[in-house]
């Protein structure tokens, strides 16, 4: 079954949406997310790889994204209903679907997230494909302040927050846009690392060979 791909897979997502779960998933420290997650998502890659066991690696990539892009697509729809006081969750939920996301794209491209280094990496990517830059230095420990970052970076999109009834479809489709952008970065990014990691091997079997 792929990741998130029936109903009780979305409804049980979408429970996070309880002021309860978004208080604690707010709290949740990014390295925590990001090896929880790094366990996950061997799963969801192996899966997929079963499934399309013919597929090449940037299309794996893009059904990993495109699975992300559903549920960016149904919290825009929800949170577009509530308008502007719905704003900081829809941010959250949009920070935790990009890590997730990075996180399975790194996966399949064989990064080591366990390395602090490669998760370092990561979460730069995560700044700039969200305009905030290298985060390095600068990256926040918990989801709830690296949201905020996006809030006072501007959002992630803001057209048609006045009228939130009529917006919810608006904000689904820059929610699911985002995402696939987001996914293109991280394609370019690991498909660049793979190909190094490629040629060190190469290297490496000469030397010994």
């Amino acid at each position: 079954m792929a990741f998130y791909d029936s109903v009780a897979e979305r409804l049980a997502f979408m429970k996070k949406l309880t002021p309860a779960e978004l208080k604690k998933l707010g709290s949740a420290r990014l390295s925590d997310i990001v090896l929880q997650e790094t366990k996950r998502a061997r799963v969801r890659v192996a899966e997929l790889e079963k499934r399309y066991p013919r597929a090449e690696v940037r299309e794996l990539a893009q059904r990993l994204v495109d699975e992300k892009k559903n549920l960016a697509s149904m919290v825009g729809g929800v949170s577009g209903v509530f308008g502007l006081v719905a704003l900081p969750a829809d941010l959250l939920f949009m920070a935790y679907l990009q890590i997730i996301l990075l996180t399975d794209v790194a996966t399949l491209y064989k990064v080591n997230l366990k390395s602090e280094r490669a998760r370092a990496e990561m979460l730069d990517l995560f700044g700039y494909a969200n305009g905030l830059g290298p985060m390095q230095r600068s990256s926040p420990k918990v989801l709830g302040k690296l949201a905020a970052m996006l809030l006072e970076k501007g959002g992630l999109h803001t057209l048609g927050r006045a009228m939130p009834l009529v917006a919810a479809p608006i904000t689904a489709y820059f929610n699911n846009q985002h995402i696939q952008r987001v996914g293109e970065q991280a394609v370019r990014f690991y498909e660049g690392f793979d190909k190094a990691h490629a040629k060190a091997r190469a290297q490496r079997h000469q030397q010994t060979g």
